[in-house]
């Protein structure tokens, strides 16, 4: 059976106040991303000693670091080397909260990922001489802001790169939002499944015609993402991996397009405790009919 997490700034930027709402609903881990209005690369020894201590305390762990690894511009080599910084900081503070994976994406889009395809492929060459080093795994998130959108993308990327070490990171709401997605269940699912190490949870509705088509919203009640049967499915095919609640509904508006691509600090977290509470509700609901 599968644990549940939730990605920390979406409930607060207080990284004990994450940990106590965790554990009123028995969520089993924590993914961080910014705590302390401090993104995962930039926190310090002192603050990760202090989060490993809250998480002890409450007998709770990790289960990935949500870093923005590779959210930056192809071909620009400064930020390239910078982001392979930002990887190495991330898995130093991966080791120290006792977890194997982290998050990475593939360069903001700038146009069809087949005509920069080859220059894609290669430029993961150096991280996964680095996770093979360290003895982790990149999850890459196929994320409509970024060249691979799709689960058909990420698909052909896993194949083209042919490392175990770069793996999937599945969020079905991520195909709602690419142009080119397809019904993220069991469509989109059943291209992700050879590669999964890790899952994402959030919902979104696409609505044609409108002038932001895809939103998000409460896990469960979109209609078109099956999460009963997400679920089942990964209940059915074993799988023992965490999966994060990435909420990003908010109550009183919903979250800019800034915001969606570059998560993080107190404006994103704001009203982000009660939009989880409600999702983190939804999600053990369906979880008990379906398990």
């Amino acid at each position: 059976m599968f644990k549940l997490s939730v990605i920390s700034d979406e409930i607060s930027q207080d990284f004990q106040r994450v940990v106590d709402v965790c554990k009123e609903y028995g969520v089993e881990q924590v993914e961080p991303r910014s705590v302390w209005d401090t993104p995962p690369q930039k926190l310090t020894d002192e603050q990760v000693a202090e989060m490993k201590r809250i998480l002890s305390n409450a007998g709770m762990g990790v289960c990935a670091i949500a870093s923005p690894f590779l959210k930056c511009d192809l071909g620009d080599e400064t930020q390239y080397q910078e982001h392979l910084g930002i990887l190495r900081r991330c898995i130093e503070i991966a080791h120290e909260l006792d977890t194997k994976i982290i998050r990475g994406f593939t360069f903001w889009k700038t146009g069809p990922a087949k005509a920069v395809w080859q220059q894609i492929v290669d430029a993961f060459e150096e991280p996964i001489r680095i996770c093979e080093q360290e003895d982790v795994y990149l999850g890459i998130e196929n994320e409509a802001s970024t060249h691979i959108a799709t689960a058909a993308e990420a698909e052909a990327l896993y194949a083209a790169i042919g490392s175990d070490r770069v793996q999937a990171i599945w969020d079905p709401a991520n195909e709602v939002y690419a142009e080119d997605g397809e019904l993220p269940f069991p469509d989109a699912f059943e291209r992700m499944k050879p590669n999964l190490i890790h899952v994402h949870i959030k919902d979104a509705v696409r609505t044609p015609g409108a002038p932001d088509p895809a939103r998000c919203v409460p896990v469960g009640i979109g209609g078109y993402i099956d999460y009963h049967a997400q679920f089942k499915a990964l209940i059915e095919m074993g799988y023992e991996g965490a999966c994060s609640l990435e909420t990003h509904w908010r109550p009183k508006a919903q979250l800019d397009e800034d915001l969606l691509n570059r998560p993080g600090g107190s404006t994103f977290s704001e009203g982000g405790e009660y939009a989880s509470r409600v999702c983190l509700e939804n999600v053990r609901e369906i979880i008990k009919i379906v398990s």
